[in-house]
């Protein structure tokens, strides 16, 4: 299938699907399912690099403020039912200088605090027959092998065509294609790339889930290919079983991944990620344990958030040939007579990096995680998290982070 390289095709679809539909009786369900919310993110970032090398910079800090529109509409009655969704952003500069820019939260790099504010808007067409969904233009995707990143100021969001099945109980089949994509702290909507190779102007994927419920097993099966830059294969099985007062769970993915077409690099990448997890009461406990297997570090969409266990606030721990170990532990205060807080502290430890005539490395990662939703009055649901990290790294370096952030949904109908 073949998509336009801009948004405009979807705006043109969505105009043309409302625009018959504005005074007809028979657009029920198209009004009465639509929702709209306006969302508020403001985000403060600061990152401390712990030394000034020569002609660089000792922190990165800005502050930001986001708008993020998101408009659904329900589907029309019959065998098909279209609908379109709307979705725009907006950023806006709180604090940046040309020597602490370059974030991730705004257009900008070190050295040049960039514009004042950014945004982008497109629209997806959409229509169901029975189960299944196609959409078609402004896509965030949130499959295992494309996970769009929502971690900074504004979402990372693509280009393309998606297609769910959902016609067999317990199955869930996907298919699609993303053709560009515009990255967090981006207007622009370009070519894909990834962490390893080059860019390409289209991926293409296919796979799915099957449940079995009878003995709380998920399988998943995946295949993505970013067009002349990589092949991947993930295999996932997820297991989740009740011991008395404890849930327990495991989550195993092995992805293989191989170099495609005219990419220069010698791509060929086993990774293995594991994650298990007990819960009880208001205490979870987590265990990981990842190994990215390949002379490169493990291949995945720029900017995504890969299914991995050791995939953290600052690393990945997805280097070649990196081994990495990881503790973690939940708490929900509501137990203890705060409800709304909740908290983590994890701490990961990776070794045996490659780096080549540099011989091996380490690396690690502290970090804590807190965040508070207000229970009730005139600022009911406005969440406020803090989110500090320690990194000591022989590749990265040290650094010491912290970040601040504010969120809120106001609900528009």
């Amino acid at each position: 299938m073949t998509f336009v390289k801009t948004h405009t095709l979807a705006a043109a679809v969505a105009l043309a699907v409302i625009a018959p539909l504005a005074g007809s009786a028979n657009a029920a369900g198209f009004t009465e399912d639509a929702k709209a919310s306006l969302h508020l993110r403001n985000f403060y970032f600061n990152r401390d690099f712990r030394s000034t090398p020569p002609g660089g910079r000792s922190k990165a800090e800005e502050w930001a403020q986001g708008f993020i529109f998101r408009a659904e509409s329900g589907y029309t009655p019959g065998v098909v039912g279209l609908g379109v969704d709307v979705y725009g952003a907006t950023g806006v500069k709180l604090y940046s200088d040309d020597d602490t820019a370059g974030t991730g939260l705004l257009p900008n790099a070190f050295g040049n605090e960039g514009p004042d504010s950014y945004g982008h808007a497109s629209a997806t067409a959409k229509a169901k027959v029975s189960k299944s969904v196609l959409r078609i233009g402004n896509l965030i995707p949130a499959i295992p092998i494309a996970q769009a990143s929502d971690i900074r100021l504004l979402p990372q969001t693509y280009t393309g065509g998606a297609l769910s099945i959902d016609e067999v109980e317990n199955l869930n089949v996907q298919v699609g294609q993303l053709r560009e994509v515009n990255y967090r702290g981006s207007t622009n909507r370009e070519d894909i790339g990834a962490t390893v190779g080059g860019t390409s102007d289209q991926f293409n994927y296919l796979g799915g889930t099957y449940k079995f419920t009878q003995s709380n097993t998920i399988v998943g099966l995946w295949r993505g290919e970013l067009d002349d830059v990589y092949e991947q294969n993930l295999i996932n099985l997820l297991q989740t079983v009740d011991m008395g007062t404890w849930k327990l769970g495991a989550n195993l993915a092995y992805f293989d991944t191989s170099d495609s077409g005219n990419q220069p690099l010698n791509i060929d990448h086993k990774m293995k990620s594991l994650m298990l997890s007990a819960a009880t009461g208001a205490h979870t406990f987590r265990l990981g344990y990842q190994h990215s297997d390949g002379d490169t570090a493990f291949p995945y969409l720029a900017e995504n958030n890969p299914y991995i266990a050791n995939y953290i606030q600052i690393l990945d721990f997805a280097r070649a040939d990196e081994k990495s170990w990881q503790a973690r532990y939940d708490l929900d205060f509501a137990s203890y007579g705060i409800p709304g807080l909740k908290g983590l502290v994890r701490y990961v430890s990776g070794d045996n990096i490659d780096r080549g005539a540099a011989g091996t490395g380490e690396e690690w990662e502290r970090d804590i995680d807190f965040v508070y939703t207000v229970q009730s009055g005139p600022f009911k649901n406005v969440a406020l998290q803090w989110r500090n990290a320690m990194v000591r790294s022989d590749v990265a370096g040290n650094i010491d982070e912290n970040r601040f952030i504010v969120n809120y949904t106001i609900p528009l109908m």
